[in-house]
């Protein structure tokens, strides 16, 4: 090698360990602010913006060991109860939901009048958060779609949609998401009145969301139930299609379930929980069902929506019950061949995170 060809070599090093050295300062640039941000955020300042960022990265799969790292176990503690909810022990009751288009004789006015509009679409944007809400007038429409039987890897959305027949659908219940694979469901699924996947017991806090064969929304908490006594349930709530999702105040990921009992919204200190992307099933009293997906995470610049901001929502648009959904990197809504929401990780992707089930309308 001449000298022309190593001094070359030379100068080609030089430059690529220039350009590696900006990079590494930059990043760690980046990192240092994002920290001491983080660090100021959390200081007492401004309350208000530490209970959102510590109740808001319990909720996340990945990163809630952050919050350790400027609080005291004890710090933690307080903030997640002074966002807490109160305990919400009632049932859902039926005599409230008077669906249209299926005459009832006994209740007065009832003219069983079919709704001239099939499903509306409201966008709706919040403080820190944009969201879609669904409204199917018909809820027989509405179905649990699964990918049964059960494997390691789920479908996206669009896929459960299409090979339901489906035009629409969100996420529904809770699943095994790790690594993203999603083929495989927590808790209970009953799909077309059959019971696909039976584990209450597993994890604490279960609740049993989905329709009956006479199409009310019903939100059953199941918690400490066994199979034997889950299926004595859905016999005698004739549930056709359902999904769980996890309602435990221990939890520092702060998962719920109850918003809206017959009418009633539910009570809570504070936003009752920290910001984040979420999905929501709820059903008025003629019977329409609501569907609402929000964004967070960063996408749009969001956050997210909080408890509060979801019983608003619910109550703006006449919800007599309304439940949570699982949420997070999941919640996703597909409508008429196109993602209206897609999972905030793939964001700028226009797909979602793999599943082994959805809410459709066919």
């Amino acid at each position: 090698m001449n000298k022309k060809t190593k001094k070359i070599l030379k100068r080609i090093l030089f430059i690529f360990l220039g350009i590696l050295s900006f990079i590494l300062v930059t990043v760690l640039a980046l990192a240092a602010t994002l920290f001491f941000a983080m660090k100021l955020i959390c200081s007492d300042i401004s309350p208000a913006a530490k209970t959102t960022f510590v109740t808001t990265i319990l909720e996340t799969g990945q990163m809630k060991f952050l919050a350790s790292w400027y609080l005291s176990p004890a710090e933690i503690q307080e903030i997640v109860d002074s966002t807490s909810m109160k305990d919400m022990a009632e049932n859902v009751n039926t005599d409230l939901i008077n669906i249209i288009g299926i005459k009832d004789p006994t209740k007065p006015g009832d003219t069983g009048e079919k709704p001239t509009e099939e499903i509306e679409m409201h966008e709706i944007s919040g403080r820190t958060f944009f969201a879609t809400l669904l409204i199917i007038k018909d809820p027989s429409r509405v179905s649990l779609a699964t990918i049964y039987p059960w494997r390691e890897y789920g479908d996206t959305l669009d896929t459960i949609v299409k090979n339901a027949g489906a035009i629409g659908g969100v996420n529904a219940g809770m699943y095994y998401s790790s690594g993203n694979k999603g083929g495989r469901p927590l808790g209970v699924v009953v799909s077309g009145g059959k019971i696909l996947f039976n584990e209450p017991d597993k994890y604490p806090g279960m609740v049993l969301i989905g329709l009956t064969d006479e199409n009310i929304l019903q939100i059953i908490d199941i918690n400490g139930k066994t199979k034997k006594e889950v299926e004595d349930i859905v016999e005698k709530y004739k549930i056709r299609d359902a999904t769980t999702f996890q309602e435990e105040k221990s939890d520092i990921n702060n998962h719920f379930v109850k918003l809206i009992i017959n009418g009633q919204a539910r009570e809570m200190n504070g936003a009752g929980s920290g910001c984040n992307p979420r999905t929501v099933i709820g059903q008025r009293s003629d019977g329409a069902l609501m569907l609402l997906v929000t964004d967070g995470r960063g996408a749009n610049g969001h956050l997210g929506a909080s408890a509060s901001d979801l019983i608003g929502i619910m109550q703006k648009y006449g919800a007599v019950n309304a439940a949570n959904l699982d949420g997070g990197s999941s919640s996703c809504m597909y409508y008429e061949n196109k993602f209206v929401m897609p999972s905030v990780t793939f964001y700028y992707s226009d797909t979602s995170w793999r599943l082994p089930f959805a809410f459709v309308i066919k």
